[in-house]
């Protein structure tokens, strides 16, 4: 049986790369029903799109999105940096999706802001090319990492993230990744949005954070299906994030249950106009 869940927020999946987890994104969508699913950027990946590789996987992924719509789940598309070329045709609705650039919707009064977070970054605004060029380094360190976790399982050793390591571990890196939060908290609090809803940095994560002006604001990342393999779920009026994991594909986990019961949540999905941020830059 299906758990119906209010919202899911997917994110960085990267459809047409080695590094995607396609197969089990695709497990992980047969398993749920959301009144709405927001794909917050990066689901495709024009950068490194190849003619040669889209194997059935990742097409099931699409064709699964698209089955959803058709049952009655809402789907809003959200741009990023790695299919920003869909951002020429500007916010358009195709039949039962809604490609859009941001969003803003409230959940029991509390207003949330949705966006990729891409224009935080500086080498994507300024050095488009030095980005790309980032991109096939990270996708290249996705597949050596997946073939070390191959030989690593046959001796019974777990799974290791070296794409999560060096983030940790270069302090550039880190300051980035604090810098990218930071902003995104900063700007929603400007604006009295109660919570900010982020991709782009591969880094799940739900926090309270209290503002510079003292408005508290819930920051929140879906993380990607790469390396970490989450989503943000809304269920009973409580954000989570969900971490796939093999077991609850082979033996059904009960924490996966999610109790049959009408939900009382007043969802309101409009769509606002959030600031412009095409001129920001992190110092």
């Amino acid at each position: 049986m299906k758990r119906e869940v209010d919202i899911v927020v997917l994110s960085d999946v990267h459809l047409g790369t080695y590094g995607c987890h396609a197969r089990e994104l695709n497990y992980y969508l047969k398993s749920i029903k959301p009144r709405t699913l927001v794909l917050n950027g990066d689901i495709f990946d024009i950068w490194n799109f190849k003619k040669s590789y889209f194997p059935k996987e990742h097409l099931e992924v699409v064709n699964r999105i698209m089955k959803m719509a058709v049952s009655g789940t809402k789907v809003y598309y959200l741009t990023g940096n790695h299919d920003d070329l869909l951002r020429k045709f500007g916010e358009l609705s195709f039949g039962l999706v809604h490609l859009r650039n941001k969003l803003v919707f409230q959940v029991d009064g509390k207003t949330h802001w949705v966006f990729h977070g891409d224009v935080f970054d500086a080498s994507i605004q300024r050095a488009r090319w030095l980005a790309r060029l980032g991109g096939e380094g990270y996708e290249l360190l996705i597949r050596i990492n997946r073939m070390i976790n191959g030989a690593r399982r046959l001796f019974g050793f777990p799974p290791v993230s070296f794409a999560a390591r060096i983030k940790k571990s270069v302090k550039g890196a880190v300051k980035y990744i604090s810098d990218f939060e930071d902003t995104a908290i900063q700007l929603a609090a400007e604006k009295g949005y109660d919570y900010v809803v982020c991709g782009h940095i591969h880094r799940p994560q739900i926090r309270n954070v209290v503002a510079e002006n003292g408005h508290t604001v819930t920051y929140m990342n879906s993380g990607d299906w790469i390396e970490h393999l989450t989503s943000l779920e809304l269920a009973h009026g409580k954000w989570q994030i969900y971490q796939y994991d093999e077991t609850d594909f082979e033996v059904l986990n009960p924490l996966l249950r999610v109790p049959e019961r009408a939900s009382k949540n007043h969802i309101l999905m409009r769509e606002e106009m959030a600031p412009d941020l095409s001129g920001l830059e992190l110092v």
